[in-house]
């Protein structure tokens, strides 16, 4: 009997949550809509030449995920050169928009580890961005487009609602650390 309170609480609390959750869906239902169909419209745009203007990446790995990068460089000249594990530290120069053009972030204005350089470790950012980060080679820069299961999900992150599609920009400038320390 002395559980019997805390269960309760317990069932209220999901329940709370599921309505929370509930009222989130419905209160971004537009911008969700919206942003489902951006995507879907970037996933089906074609290039000059009918082909598809960006690659769907899907990794064995993480088979339910998938993000569309669009290179704007020679990949050729930069194959044999090293990708980013999840593990790795790298530097990008990056900018971020909404699907509405919005701008949210960028790495331009920064000049703590270099001109606009953002270090940071691979697998503490967003799943779209692991995603990239490890299909790209240092000096690739390429357009990307994360759908919001892969980017912040039902989350509000700063000036970014629930529900977003995100777009950047992103040059690979380099892997500070090819493989950080089993503690960090």
């Amino acid at each position: 009997m002395k559980k019997l309170p805390f269960i309760i609480s317990g069932l209220i609390l999901v329940a709370l949550c599921a309505c929370h959750h509930n009222n989130l869906w419905n209160d971004y239902e537009e911008w969700r809509i919206a942003n489902n169909q951006w995507y879907n419209e970037q996933a089906s745009k074609k290039g000059d030449y009918g082909e598809p203007y960006y690659r769907l990446v899907q990794p064995a790995w993480y088979p339910t995920s998938g993000v569309l990068i669009k290179y704007f460089n020679d990949r050729s000249q930069t194959e044999n050169n090293l990708s980013p594990m999840l593990t790795s530290y790298v530097d990008v120069k990056y900018k971020g928009v909404l699907y509405n053009d919005v701008a949210f972030d960028s790495s331009y204005a920064n000049t703590a580890d270099g001109d606009s350089i953002y270090r940071f470790k691979v697998s503490d950012m967003i799943p779209g961005w692991q995603l990239v980060l490890c299909d790209m080679h240092v000096g690739d820069s390429c357009e990307t487009i994360i759908p919001y299961g892969q980017g912040y999900g039902d989350v509000q992150q700063g000036i970014i609602p629930p529900y977003s599609a995100l777009k950047f920009n992103i040059k690979l400038v380099d892997i500070y650390r090819y493989e950080s320390e089993p503690n960090e």
